[in-house]
């Protein structure tokens, strides 16, 4: 049985957590399959808020380090999804 996990990470203050933000990522790259981020942009506005998903693989230890890790930056908010497979 294999497992991926999704990530939902909402970060309130972009320009404030950002740093603190990529610094966890970075610390967990060996999890992460892929990384999408979104935040809203305008011709007069850069949205503060931004929203990122990530998908894993790998050791489910390493996933429960980097959501531990992200709830310790302050503004961020990270909700989770979870899927079991089997291949045929």
């Amino acid at each position: 049985m294999q497992k991926t996990i999704i990530l939902g990470i909402l970060v309130y203050d972009r320009i404030k957590e950002a740093g603190r933000t990529q610094e966890v990522l970075s610390k967990h790259a060996d999890v992460i399959r892929t990384r999408l981020g979104f935040h809203e942009l305008s011709e007069t506005v850069c949205s503060r808020v931004g929203t990122i998903v990530l998908v894993l693989q790998g050791d489910p230890e390493k996933w429960a380090q980097l959501e531990t890790d992200l709830a310790e930056v302050g503004g961020v908010e990270v909700k989770n999804i979870s899927f079991d497979y089997m291949f045929k």
